[in-house]
């Protein structure tokens, strides 16, 4: 398949495959589990390919059903779109190949066609160029997460998946109403016409446009886990199974992405009294939420907690970025966001190799008795702790440098200091754990029972590792990327052409 019609492949397998390894699963598991993998597999080279066509420049659009925009479905695909498409597939395999070598797939009946069913909702979040199935991509992406939150059950998880359901009950809730509101105010929810139609409100309506804008942007950052909408991430992330929260680690991204993908279209510069809406409250939030999450890294007992506290601090530096709304600054957040992705995922999967191989001891920041392949895994703790605060060598620092390089002169001395000060909190919080686990010795006489054999363990954090260290040494083609992709967002116009007519 070629052209537009690609755009429709990262939603179609997913919804083929997830079924697919549920009717094989019971009686037929080794093929269940092949066909899971030739998903993943196949939707990564999908996505691949739609990185490959967006290199010339244009933005697509593909009618489901041939029902044109504004009335039908559609699917817009842009560099942004591919790059974000290409984070979750690669993330997706990696997560899948460690969920395979661990055995954590057979702990439920479910797992593959949850996972796939998550897949689905991302890349249909990505793609989708209609609010309304932005909403309906959400809860897709959303139950499948709780199902796979629950995997492997346990009261623990089962208390913080009350809480996460709740949470996202009420982010739903609201959603709603806001698209109510839109609709009401705009008559639609397709993205390219209400950019079109959010500049002709009359200035009577403004207000209530506004009111609209933000809580819009609320659930965005609900889902973004933005303080002090943060509080469920930790204790979720925390609660499930370290495999499962390494591929969760792109689910804060999705509100991100959605934040980037409606202002500057919908409540940019044209939209009157709801120009550039979330503008006022986004940096202080941002700075905020960066502090609160590296704090957290300090203060953290597992590496779990830390790995849950780095993707909050993570987001906020991202939105640092963000919140200036100009191309360069956008250019910098698309690439720290996709370092962000794997160096949340990788701290999520070695304190999965820790709570496998260190018997009661888990992942946490305690000293513990040696362990087998212990040097191996502190080399991996230490490469993902220096992805996770942003140091040299790895991804890290090139996105963190891009950020201060990038943001406006106005606040470039309070984002200096805020993004100095959190590296240095989580170089202190990251070395702290890494010493009890590693350096300092148990007593002689702490009892150690390792509960799983770890065959394959260390092969998906490596994973992680060599994704960094391929962004770092691709630094130059990576910037450029993003740069095309921060230009093509700041220009709404063309976007609008290419869903309502014009360009394809």
């Amino acid at each position: 398949m070629t052209g537009p019609g690609l755009l429709v492949l990262p939603v179609l397998i997913p919804a083929i495959v997830a079924p697919l390894t549920l009717l094989f699963y019971r009686r037929r598991h080794r093929l269940s589990m092949a066909i899971s993998v030739a998903g993943a597999v196949a939707m990564l080279a999908a996505a691949i390919a739609l990185l490959v066509q967006a290199q010339d420049d244009a933005i697509r659009s593909y009618a489901i059903g041939g029902w044109i925009a504004p009335f039908g479905i559609v699917l817009v695909g842009d560099r942004l779109a591919a790059i974000m498409l290409v984070c979750a597939a690669l993330l997706a395999c990696i997560v899948l190949g460690h969920a395979l070598l661990t055995k954590l797939d057979r702990k439920g009946w479910h797992f593959h066609p949850l996972f796939h069913f998550q897949l689905m909702g991302l890349n249909g979040a990505f793609l989708t160029g209609d609010l309304f199935n932005l909403f309906v991509f959400f809860e897709v992406l959303l139950i499948a997460s709780y199902g796979l939150m629950l995997h492997g059950q346990g009261p623990a998880r089962l208390k913080a998946g009350v809480a996460y359901v709740v949470v996202n009950i009420v982010g739903s809730s609201l959603f709603l109403i806001a698209l109510a509101m839109l609709y009401t105010l705009t008559g639609t929810l397709n993205m390219a016409d209400m950019a079109v139609r959010s500049a002709q409100v009359p200035a009577a309506d403004g207000a209530l446009l506004r009111a609209a804008g933000l809580m819009l942007v609320t659930v965005f950052l609900l889902k973004a886990a933005v303080v002090p909408l943060h509080l469920w991430l930790p204790r979720t992330y925390v609660a499930t199974a370290p495999a499962v929260a390494a591929l969760f680690a792109i689910m804060t991204k999705v509100g991100v992405y959605a934040l980037i993908r409606i202002v500057p279209l919908v409540f940019g510069a044209e939209a009157g009294a709801a120009a550039w809406v979330p503008a006022p409250w986004l940096t202080p939030a941002a700075i905020l939420t960066a502090a609160i999450g590296f704090v957290g890294v300090l203060a953290a007992k597992s590496i779990r907690e830390q790995a849950a506290f780095a993707v909050v601090g993570s987001t906020g530096t991202l939105l640092l970025a963000v919140g200036a709304w100009q191309r360069e600054a956008m250019a910098a957040a698309l690439f720290y966001m996709v370092h962000a992705v794997f160096a949340g995922a990788a701290l999520f999967l070695v304190a999965d190799v820790l709570r496998r191989r260190c018997g009661e001891y888990a992942d946490m920041a305690v000293p513990s008795p040696r362990f087998m392949g212990q040097d191996a895994v502190a080399v991996l703790f230490m490469l993902t702790a220096i992805a996770a605060v942003g140091l040299p060598p790895l991804s890290g620092f090139v996105g963190k440098l891009f950020i201060l390089q990038t943001t406006a002169e106005a606040a470039r001395g309070v984002i200096w200091t805020l993004i100095l000060t959190t590296t240095f909190i989580g170089v202190v919080g990251f070395a702290r754990t890494g010493s009890l686990l590693f350096w300092k010795p148990a007593p002689a006489d702490a009892p150690f029972h390792p509960i799983e054999r770890d065959r394959g363990g260390l092969i998906a954090p490596a994973a992680t590792i060599v994704v960094l260290s391929a962004l770092t040494l691709a630094a130059g083609w990576g910037t450029r990327q993003t740069e095309a992709a921060a230009t093509q967002i700041f220009a709404p116009d063309r976007y609008v052409a290419a869903v309502l007519g014009g360009e394809r």
